[in-house]
């Protein structure tokens, strides 16, 4: 059981991250700042570095936070699907993906926009880096048992690239660990590619130029990946 002096820490960590999210929103990244989470929470700049290093490592953990958040919403979506349905699971995470970025903006751009370094050294766990493992891994789980479940159709291994070969051999062996026909890697980021790519498009306001509603392109998208994957495309509730 914690200690009274661990919950008071871990309260004082909470608030800190939540009143340099609330700065973020209100304020966008650069207003996110120690002496301005300071002053909103009535200590001084110098107080905040018993808690945090410095100011990357603080947004580190902010970033790490977002993560978990942001995975917690996914599963959440997706344990409203029966565990049988794939393409209904499938077609929930990635709808649920795009909701939840068009609802934060400012915390996607942290997330999948330029990256925030962080002081940790190269040997130590980064926790930023993890959660956004646990995240990334809640994809390619969902890919993983789609492959076991109904294996669907991949490039041969001597049909792909040789260039992008050995880097999908790497990312496999060295970043995954896990043993899959390199096909499947390479289908797994095309889909993601394509999924985060349009995502970040609308978010980052991109789309403006021809679409003022780019969630019949979105569907356009999802629509023609479920196929490539073998899997039965639905409308989402309200749009046929």
């Amino acid at each position: 059981m914690a200690s009274r002096r661990d919950r008071l820490r871990a309260a004082t960590v909470r608030e800190i991250t939540d009143t340099a999210r609330r700065i973020l929103v209100e304020e966008g990244p650069d207003a996110v700042t120690l002496r301005a989470i300071a002053r909103e929470m009535g200590m001084t700049a110098p107080a905040l570095y018993r808690y945090f290093g410095s100011h990357g490592e603080l947004l580190r953990h902010l970033v790490g936070d977002l993560f978990t958040e942001l995975t917690r919403d996914l599963h959440a979506a997706m344990d409203e699907v029966p565990k049988s349905d794939m393409s209904g699971k499938f077609m929930t995470v990635a709808r649920q993906f795009r909701l939840w970025a068009l609802a934060h903006p400012r915390e996607y751009s942290l997330l999948f926009g330029t990256p925030v370094r962080g002081a940790a050294h190269k040997e130590e766990v980064d926790f930023a880096e993890e959660c956004a493992r646990q995240f990334g891994w809640t994809f390619m789980s969902l890919f993983l048992e789609l492959w076991r479940k109904q294996p669907f159709p991949v490039m041969a291994e001597e049909e792909i690239d040789p260039g992008l070969r050995e880097e999908l051999r790497r990312y496999r062996d060295e970043v995954l660990g896990i043993s899959l026909p390199l096909g499947v890697i390479q289908q797994f980021l095309k889909c993601w590619i394509r999924l985060q790519g349009g995502v970040s498009l609308e978010v980052f306001g991109h789309l403006e130029f021809a679409l003022s509603d780019a969630a019949p392109m979105f569907e356009l998208m999802l629509r023609e990946v479920t196929v490539e994957l073998g899997l039965t495309y639905a409308p989402p509730k309200g749009r046929a």
